[in-house]
């Protein structure tokens, strides 16, 4: 492609090519990511089209949107034809996305291994840039009650409040508990702060007729499970 080509806006293209008019014909289905997020933003930089700009800032991610969610609003409006209004709606266009992610599997939710744990777990937690630990609380038929965020931040036995954790499941009648983390680093080697909270959940648990079912650490790179590995 020479750089006249290069150079052309959405508006020099084809209609069937523009991303507006490509939707509306054949449905969101058959638009890139680049695409999509182009008619978020509407336009782009002076030598750049929306599409081509997009396409810019993927790239600089590895056209990862996982890392793509990562960006703050300062780091897009880094990039040339993004100001504060685009950034914004580009953010809460990918926060509608992880709820509505939630949602669809929020109806009926049973837990029948680590790794149903890290398919409902993993959208509101591998974007995160900071550590968050949930406890998961489920019934005797392992039917999820509640998801409930026990601490934000550095996962430390004086952060994370096993009171607290045992407190709510006994208002919500849970029997068992599944602990669950992040680690923004992409490590799946549980740390010893994470090894302890977890002898120590499992320890308190015993003496109030409580389960502590698993404890799964999640990253960009996958999960590792406590009951997996024969750790709990």
């Amino acid at each position: 492609m020479n750089s006249k080509t290069k150079s052309l806006t959405i508006k020099d293209w084809d209609d069937l090519d523009r991303p507006r008019e490509k939707l509306k014909a054949h449905g969101g289905g058959a638009l890139s990511n680049s695409e999509l997020f182009a008619i978020l933003i509407g336009s782009g930089s002076k030598n750049e089209s929306a599409v081509g700009l997009m396409q810019s800032i993927l790239s600089s991610v590895n056209n990862d949107l996982i890392k793509f969610q990562q960006l703050s609003l300062e780091g897009l409006t880094k990039f040339k034809g993004i100001g504060e209004a685009k950034a914004i709606k580009l953010k809460a266009a990918l926060e509608l996305s992880k709820r509505a992610h939630q949602l669809s599997v929020k109806k009926e939710v049973i837990i029948s291994s680590s790794k149903s744990v890290y398919s409902f777990m993993a959208a509101g937690l591998v974007a995160l840039p900071h550590e968050e630990f949930w406890v998961l609380y489920l019934n005797q038929s392992n039917k999820l009650i509640e998801k409930y965020r026990l601490s934000k931040g550095g996962i430390t036995q004086t952060v994370v409040d096993i009171r607290l954790a045992f407190k709510r499941a006994f208002e919500v009648g849970a029997t068992g508990l599944i602990l669950v983390h992040n680690h923004p680093s992409g490590a799946l080697v549980p740390s010893n702060s994470d090894k302890q909270i977890t002898r120590k959940f499992k320890t308190a648990a015993n003496h109030v007729d409580l389960r502590i079912l698993d404890h799964i650490i999640v990253s960009e790179k996958g999960y590792f499970s406590f009951a997996d590995k024969e750790l709990l």
